[in-house]
């Protein structure tokens, strides 16, 4: 079975990135392959994972993590196939939790596919393009499929205070975007799937280094 981890991008309190990722779980819930028990999907929120700014000693390509709470967010994301990040756009880019935590690991991205959800005022796609390059050095390919939250549309404020600058809205996102998550999941399911011999390959040159040595 194909496992994939929908990432919680954004730690700061009262974000919107929780609702939209919980939305994005259960389009995922319907979806044919795990209707059929092909693929599984998994709530990742890096806020329940505490990780301080990087202070491994080690570079991460390494691979010798020396503090608990990287080695608990190694253990998980090495747990996965694919990814779906959910991300929103801070200032031109993707929050600083999330690159943070992708720098903290190495080997555990490897060789697995990942989509993208964004949202902000600009639907997040400037955050993805950053998001893009910084994956593609832990060797992650990226799907070109993307679904793109405006906070505009997809949010109602309907009887929110608009002067309190912490009023998030509720997500309503519009239709569209269902078929949206699910042209974006079928590409990472795929693509998880086709990247599978590659990680096998690089487990066992893993555990033949180790009995090696």
């Amino acid at each position: 079975m194909t496992r994939i981890a929908i990432i919680v991008g954004s730690t700061r309190p009262g974000r919107r990135g929780h609702a939209v990722a919980r939305w994005v779980a259960e389009v995922a819930a319907r979806h044919p392959a795990a209707v059929v028990d092909e693929a599984t999907f998994e709530l990742v929120d890096l806020a329940e994972y505490g990780l301080p700014l990087l202070d491994e000693p080690v570079p991460a390509l390494f691979g010798q993590y020396q503090r608990a709470e990287t080695r608990r967010w190694a253990a998980t994301i090495g747990s996965f196939d694919g990814f779906v990040f959910v991300t929103p756009e801070y200032n031109h880019s993707v929050p600083a939790a999330l690159k943070n935590a992708i720098d903290h690991l190495y080997a555990e991205w490897n060789d697995k596919a990942a989509g993208f959800v964004s949202y902000g005022v600009h639907g997040g796609t400037r955050a993805v393009e950053h998001l893009r390059l910084a994956l593609a050095e832990v060797k992650v390919a990226d799907v070109r499929s993307q679904v793109v939250l405006s906070v505009f549309t997809d949010f109602d404020y309907t009887g929110c205070d608009m002067t309190d600058p912490t009023a998030a809205g509720v997500f309503k996102p519009g239709e569209q975007q269902e078929q949206a998550v699910n042209t974006m999941l079928d590409e990472v399911i795929a693509w998880s799937a086709a990247l599978k011999p590659l990680r096998a390959d690089a487990t066992a040159a893993s555990e033949g280094t180790a009995v090696s040595v």
